[in-house]
């Protein structure tokens, strides 16, 4: 699927644990009193000790005041959502596995010539405030009067949408999906379509690497049995979520939402498809390690993934340019600009343009993006297509992904749903497959990267 397609920026396991939802929750919430601010244990007084390293990652430093500020933003989640915090030292190293591993991730992405523009972060954070019902600045105020830096948040930002791009590349766009599997699946789905159910699951997971010897696998074994022990006897599992699990959701919880069973790692779903809500789920292995998971509800789906009557389809192609250091926004536009007089006044082909200017894999296409439907491309990028007739050329357009000119080729209104529904089929498919193989890849490569821990040293 086209890097344009609509695909949600991800903030599980990133730099500023789950800034959506912390940012929703800040919009939403009253400002806290001054005699209780939700911040994390008090940041060391002297510079020596802001500045002290509390883990090295290949050979980048990780500082007290980074993970200081980290631990905030992730004290600030789990208060709202009411979950018992654990121990300051705990949680302290529940959020430095997470920023070791967002450090892994982004050393790659500059290695692999990853960047974010600063118009992408301000759009990113103008949406976050949008969505959340207030102003820019308004946000911006809550965020100071949590404690949160707003200019480590935006840094944040920008890191979420690097990793979210990382994994767009290495892992998703290598996701392949074959017509026989689309075929099975919408076979599944006719058979089940009326039954269709959601389930709402929360996991632990404990990561046991890889070439683990013996020793180890059984040792993590038995700390799994251990928590589910605590779990039966009545712990709270969000609370032991927050301080032992390995997985990106640990700090939501470790709930992974509604999700609908085509939604759902096979091995997630065998394990909690018999049980009722509440009910913990016998221990699971996967390659990343051992899962404890817990069903905390389940419901009717309210709407099926099958459509049916007719829909407008829209025949377009583009050329994307990105920014970077050697070409600005300024410059970018410019050039798109150029690029679309040479198209609309001087009667050159767009493709043609497309093949030797467009970064966008589809330039070897000349830019086509094939028949899209409703929601296949980022809000974006749709609104300006849906203002086009048929053979005129766009402005300059941005999206999360960089900036566009987009033509629109022709329109149809397609009276059967038989290719909307595959098209919605290979998306669910590439959802499955791409949770499973986003953690496997996360643990290979936390694996393969060297770590020094100091958090312990005075």
């Amino acid at each position: 699927m086209n890097r344009i397609f609509t695909l949600p920026i991800r903030f599980a396991c990133a730099g500023a644990l789950a800034l959506a939802w912390v940012a929703a929750a800040l919009a939403q919430a009253p400002a806290p009193a001054p005699a209780a601010p939700a911040t994390a244990p008090a940041a060391p007084a002297t510079s020596r000790s802001l500045d002290r390293i509390v883990a090295v990652v290949n050979d980048e430093a990780i500082t007290d005041s980074e993970l200081d500020a980290r631990t905030r933003i992730a004290t600030v989640q789990l208060r709202r959502q009411n979950i018992t915090l654990p121990p300051p030292a705990t949680l302290r190293r529940q959020v430095l596995e997470r920023m070791i591993v967002d450090r892994a991730q982004l050393q790659l992405a500059r290695e692999s010539g990853v960047r974010v523009d600063d118009a992408t972060v301000n759009a990113a954070l103008a949406r976050i405030a949008e969505q959340s019902g207030v102003s820019l600045q308004q946000f911006r105020e809550r965020l100071e009067k949590e404690g949160i830096s707003f200019a480590r948040f935006r840094n944040d930002v920008r890191e979420d949408i690097i990793i979210s791009r990382l994994r767009d590349r290495e892992v998703d766009s290598r996701i392949q999906i074959s017509e026989g599997e689309i075929d099975n699946f919408l076979a599944e789905q006719a058979g089940v379509a009326a039954g269709a159910v959601e389930y709402n699951i929360a996991q632990i997971l404990l990561r046991v690497p890889d070439n683990a010897s013996t020793d180890r696998i059984e040792a993590t074994r038995k700390q799994a049995e251990d928590l589910i022990a605590q779990l039966r006897g009545g712990a709270d599992f969000a609370r032991l979520a927050a301080g032992n699990s390995a997985s990106p959701d640990a700090l939501a919880g470790g709930l992974l939402g509604w999700r609908t069973a085509e939604r759902l790692p096979t091995v997630f779903l065998d394990a909690v498809k018999g049980l009722k809500p509440g009910d913990l789920a016998p221990l699971v292995r996967s390659p990343g390690g051992f899962h404890i998971l817990k069903l905390v509800g389940r419901r009717d789906a309210t709407e099926g993934r099958l459509a049916s009557g007719p829909v407008e389809q829209t025949h377009a192609r583009h050329i994307l340019l990105r920014v970077s250091d050697l070409t600005p926004e300024a410059e970018v536009q410019r050039r798109l600009t150029d690029l679309r007089e040479r198209v609309v006044k001087g009667g050159q082909d767009f493709g043609q343009l497309a093949r030797l200017q467009s970064v966008d894999a589809t330039a070897t296409r000349g830019g086509d993006l094939g028949w899209l439907y409703p929601g296949d491309t980022v809000p974006e990028f749709e609104r300006a297509m849906a203002l086009l007739k048929p053979g005129e050329v766009s402005q300059p357009v941005q999206s999360p992904f960089g900036w566009h000119l987009i033509q629109v080729l022709e329109r149809r209104t397609d009276e059967s749903p038989i290719e909307r529904n595959r098209l919605a089929a290979r998306q669910a498919l590439r959802e499955r497959k791409g949770e499973e193989a986003y953690l496997e890849w996360i643990r290979q490569l936390r694996d393969r990267t060297y770590v020094e821990y100091r958090l312990d040293e005075a």
